[in-house]
């Protein structure tokens, strides 16, 4: 797995990023044709990579095929990290499994692989139907193909094929009781090895095991006292190194300790009150479409913090662990969502079995990856469905109970475009708003008017003591159009808006925070009908130029950051 730093050093790891053989079938035929067992009269791509990169596939949606050849020898674990949208996987002919969903890792073990060559092929379809998620009218460009890094592991002795770590602080939060959770593997014949858990050096577990071959074992720790603790937050984000290792194997991660919570309608961190400065920000670049290489991510997170801010929303879905290992160094806060995104979802769709399925699937998988960052604080259920509905409100009792169930040190919110009748409130720990006043609808001035309208209506529903979020509002620009008249899609109005929206909710008590649609312009739909088939919104061109809008926020912001700190 692509991260910071490295997840193992016993372990040897090979990442079959680079070239793959790659085709092309709009039929839909090549499992008839056998293209599981080696693909013909195939070009070459690299992967990881969008195949709409690509000239000649810009618009494709449906089927596509993908070939790596690989030397290995051994119990082999064969790691995704992102499929755009589902896929099928073969090794030598023989089918491993499958998997839905573009966002989140998945993986297979194969046992005693003879040495020697071996053939990996993969089927991928980013295609449509009355399941998917998302649907097919969604407001970000739907790519396709193997988007993030794959990698083959050889698994030795007594493995570690997952761990996390749970903790509860004391009152002082000097102190954190710890507990993990590890799942072994056994990829040998039976061994005795010895479990080891350290933290940035200490040992804090040590036992000793065996485990048969092909079994697997989850051990759950009791509570160990951490003392003379580090916080993690915004200002100064402290990170442990957590190592789980036996004698032929080990994970090592990077956590942080903090709390988060809700009391007396404002969000605290570590106990203090905190405002979210905040951009919505798309995995995307012109040229490589979600493939955004690590370099781009660290120029976006420079960019974003030069403007004052201190959050992110993964719009609108589980984000590159990459960026989350960013996140956690600079200490960034996020918010992190599945890809339910609304105004294509049927209230039919939103009750289908099926979707409510996959959904509580990916969000297991977004829990399960990225469960030890410290910088997620928000988990995000869905985005603008139709929170009037009775299904909607099964929906998201059925994630919410999960997420407040296994979701760890984190809160549960979702973003509504419908605040005036939304049935769903009880079930986020914080209400996110998306509005869009002075640009689908209203002026500019009617942001003034909304806090005490909807204020009226969160105390009528008995949510008074909850606190809202901004998780949208904006307006488009085109990057370098300006007039004499104040008028949309000129740089002017653009910040305009921005300006009297962020102080309006700065000025706002009930309001912890907004989240700026969005950082910079991204792909939209083709059939969105957008200019240039861009969303314009951002605080900057999709070449990260800034508009004028950005100028203002950063002002704002800045500003906000500077009161804060002079408020202690």
């Amino acid at each position: 797995m692509r991260r910071l730093f490295d997840e193992h050093i016993k372990r040897q790891v090979t990442f079959l990023d680079g070239a793959w053989l790659f085709t092309t079938d709009a039929e839909n035929k090549g499992e008839e044709l056998g293209f599981q067992n080696g693909l013909q009269n195939a070009k070459s791509v690299i992967v990881p990579s969008a195949w709409n990169s690509q000239i000649d596939l810009y618009g494709y949606e449906g089927v596509c095929w993908y070939q790596k050849e690989f030397y290995f020898d051994g119990t082999a674990r064969i790691v995704f990290e992102g499929v755009m949208t589902e896929c099928k996987v073969w090794l030598d002919g023989k089918y491993l499994g499958y998997h839905y969903g573009g966002f989140c890792q998945f993986d297979f073990i194969v046992p005693d692989l003879s040495k020697g060559n071996h053939t990996l092929v993969v089927k991928v379809d980013n295609s449509f139907d009355e399941h998917s998620i998302p649907q097919k009218d969604v407001d970000w460009y739907h790519f396709g193909g193997i988007t993030r890094s794959v990698s083959v592991e050889k698994l030795q002795g007594v493995a570690i094929t997952y761990q996390k770590i749970d903790y509860a602080l004391n009152q002082d939060r000097t102190e954190a009781q710890i507990s993990f959770t590890v799942e072994l593997y056994g990829a040998d014949k039976k061994k005795e090895t010895a479990l080891t858990v350290t933290l940035d050096g200490e040992t804090l577990f040590s036992k000793t095991l065996s485990l048969r071959k092909g079994s697997r074992h989850i051990i759950v720790s009791d509570k160990i006292k951490v003392t003379n603790l580090k916080l993690w937050d915004t200002a100064s984000p402290y990170l442990y190194t957590v190592a789980f290792s036996t004698d032929t194997d080990d994970i090592i991660d990077k956590i942080g300790f903090r709390t988060i919570e809700v009391k007396d309608c404002k969000l605290l961190l570590n106990g203090k009150s905190i405002e979210l400065r905040g951009v919505n920000r798309h995995e995307d670049h012109p040229e490589f479409g979600m493939t955004v290489p690590a370099a781009i991510m660290e120029r976006d997170l420079e960019i974003i913090a030069d403007m004052g801010c201190n959050a992110i929303r993964g719009s609108h879905y589980p984000n590159s662990r990459i960026f989350l290992d960013m996140l956690d160094e600079k200490g960034f806060l996020f918010y992190s969502e599945i890809p339910i995104w609304g105004c294509g979802f049927k209230e039919a769709t939103l009750g289908d079995t099926l979707v409510l399925k996959r959904g509580l699937e990916m969000h297991k998988e977004m829990v399960r990856h990225y469960y030890n960052h410290p910088s997620i604080i928000l988990w995000g259920m869905h985005n603008e469905i139709k929170t009037d509905t009775d299904n909607a409100f099964i929906m998201s009792k059925l994630y919410y109970t999960f997420l407040k169930e296994n979701g760890g040190n984190r809160l549960v919110t979702y973003a509504t475009c419908k605040p005036n009748v939304d049935n769903c409130f009880e079930f986020c720990d914080i209400i996110s708003i998306n509005q869009y006043f002075g640009w689908y609808y209203g002026t500019r001035e009617d942001w003034k008017l909304f806090p005490d309208k909807f204020d009226r209506r969160r105390r009528e529903l008995g949510f008074g003591d909850k606190p809202v979020i901004m998780s949208e509002f904006g307006a488009a620009a085109n990057y370098g159009t300006h007039t004499f008249s104040d008028v949309k899609w000129t740089e002017e109005y653009q910040a305009k808006l921005h300006e009297i929206a962020l102080q309006t909710f700065h000025d706002c008590p009930y309001m912890i925070g907004s989240f700026i649609w969005q950082f910079c312009d991204t792909a939209s739909d083709k059939d969105m009908m957008k200019v240039k088939s861009l969303n314009n919104k951002g605080l900057l061109s999709a070449y990260r130029e800034p508009k004028q809008a950005y100028f203002t926020a950063k002002e704002k912001y800045l500003k906000f950051k500077k009161e804060a700190e002079n408020n202690g």
